[in-house]
């Protein structure tokens, strides 16, 4: 500190630039940067600003430290964006501030999305660490951008990225980690460290605890594994309310092969038992009945702090930035559409339709005679599966657009009647939160079972294929046929149809949604309550 009596040497009437004889000491984080013991001659100018600085030091002393938060999500376009709004809520606390670790491509998919974010006082981060080398070209990081024949090679990228983690945590020292439940290994380092990991899940309860009741039972799945996948259904045991039954072929792949299974089931389940707990993006109304279950079955620790998209909602310019570069042309034409007429067609970022598909689905939306909006990765080439002449024959009703489109806007726009959709759970979410009843196609990972939920659970949709070969494999998918296609979304779409009566069942639902993110909402609170646990651990350290 400046030991100088400022008010005397100012009475003297000295200008800013005249020389002062004074004995003085700076300290900066309890670090002597300056000693003086016998008198020093220097301009007042600068003792004027050492005294500042030694009052601002002081004041930052005894206020309230932040607490550094590393949050590491997995390569999957689906995890990263509901972390990065998650992050972007904590940022928005005055005493957290968050990083987001990840690698330089999956870095670029997020920055859109934080780029109205980065005032000083709420600012998220970005520490990158290079892609491990599994084979990929350069700059494919991510599932969404891997070919679906390799999507193995982007798991294991992250269980090559285990030292790196190692490293990056033991280097930073942050005060706490959220990281993806694919990271297990980072609950050891936390503990390691003394310092709380909580697993982030971008799925809701209800797939979660139905895949933890199947795990349980595995030996009497693998006994059946030469029985008809297709036929072979496996009752989830254990579950509160509806009883669900799915076939093998539907149930992701780790819960159908043994090895793959014992590997990453027991990590988890070690992870989970000694880490500090879990934040699941999901709100209490949603999934009432399963909370308990959850809480007694796998983590009574648990903060459901979401929609985690529906908190980012309201900000009109971030829904156009969220997870892509904004746009607007398919919002222009969707404001020359009338009132819930169209049927808005997105399968996500991880989507793999075989040519034949494609040409089935172009020509069953044109067959269904209704109005659509249909989202197409990149990088799919149009000459091999279009339909001579159906981009000009659609074109009063129908839009492709090819590449990112805003997702939450468009399911929010009024022109919007129903989502045929993968039945990714951020998907779900949003659709629910707008209030859009959904047709389910759903293709890979827990998608089916996310489908169960919407369809069987709540009765917030209906299948658009019922039968034929639906896996979560690839090479065991059937090709679903036009006239399901057009059969499907043309009767959802029928006044008084299944669709009205599912967007009835949905409108309490958006009403609680929106509740839930408000300050006196559950999600609210238990993300409040995560924020102060996090800092009471900071103290107690």
């Amino acid at each position: 500190m400046v030991e100088v009596d400022l008010e005397l040497i100012l009475k003297r009437k000295l200008h800013l630039f005249d020389m002062v004889e004074v004995n003085f000491q700076l300290n900066l984080n309890r670090k002597i940067l300056i000693s003086s013991p016998t008198q020093t001659t220097i301009p007042l100018i600068v003792l004027y600003k050492l005294y500042i600085i030694s009052l601002t030091m002081a004041s930052l002393e005894g206020s309230p430290k932040k607490i550094q938060v590393f949050m590491i999500p997995f390569f999957a376009t689906g995890h990263l964006i509901p972390m990065t709004d998650l992050a972007r809520l904590l940022a928005a606390h005055p005493n957290v501030e968050p990083t987001i670790v990840t690698t330089p491509a999956n870095a670029d998919i997020i920055r859109p999305s934080l780029a109205s974010n980065n005032g000083p006082d709420n600012m998220v981060r970005i520490l990158t660490y290079a892609f491990p080398s599994v084979g990929l070209p350069p700059g494919v990081e991510n599932l969404s951008t891997a070919p679906s024949d390799e999507s193995w090679r982007v798991d294991t990228a992250a269980r090559l990225s285990q030292s790196t983690h190692d490293l990056l945590l033991r280097a930073h020292k942050p005060d706490a980690i959220i990281s993806d439940i694919h990271f297990w290994w980072t609950t050891k380092i936390a503990n390691e460290m003394s310092i709380p990991r909580l697993t982030f899940y971008p799925v809701g309860l209800f797939p979660q605890i139905v895949m933890n009741n199947l795990s349980e039972i595995r030996p009497d799945i693998f006994s059946r594994r030469d029985d008809d996948p297709y036929q072979c259904y496996i009752s989830v045991p254990d579950l509160p309310g509806p009883q669900i039954s799915i076939p093998v072929s539907e149930l992701p792949f780790f819960l159908r092969d043994e090895s793959h299974l014992a590997d990453i089931g027991e990590n988890i389940a070690f992870s989970r038992l000694n880490g500090s707990g879990t934040v699941v993006n999901t709100f209490s109304d949603l999934e009432l009945d399963y909370c308990k279950t959850y809480m007694k079955t796998i983590d009574p620790k648990i903060y459901l702090v979401g929609p985690l998209g529906l908190n980012q909602s309201k900000d009109k310019s971030l829904n156009m930035k969220r997870g892509g570069k904004g746009r607007n042309d398919c919002l222009n034409w969707l404001d020359k559409m009338p009132d819930r007429s169209v049927v808005f067609v997105c399968f996500g970022s991880w989507c793999h339709f075989s040519v034949e598909q494609l040409h089935k689905l172009a020509v069953g939306l044109e067959e269904s005679g209704k109005n659509f909006l249909w989202v197409v990765r990149d990088g799919v080439g149009a000459s091999e599966w279009m339909p001579k002449g159906w981009e000009e024959r659609v074109k009063p009703r129908g839009l492709l657009i090819r590449g990112w489109v805003p997702q939450v806007a468009i399911l929010r726009h009024e022109a919007v009647g129903a989502f045929l959709t993968h039945c990714g759970w951020n998907s779900i979410l949003e659709a629910i939160s707008a209030g859009v009843p959904m047709l389910t196609w759903p293709l890979v990972f827990e998608q089916f079972i996310n489908e169960r939920f919407v369809v069987e659970v709540k009765g917030y949709g209906a299948r658009v294929w019922g039968g034929g070969k639906r896996s979560t494999i690839e090479s065991e998918k059937g090709v679903v046929p036009t006239e399901v296609i057009s059969q499907a979304v043309s009767q959802f779409m029928e006044p008084g149809g299944v669709g009205e009566m599912a967007r009835s069942k949905l409108a309490e639902m958006v009403r609680m949604s929106n509740d839930a993110t408000t300050e006196s909402g559950s999600s609210h609170k238990d993300l409040y309550s995560m924020i102060n646990d996090l800092l009471k651990a900071k103290r107690e350290n």
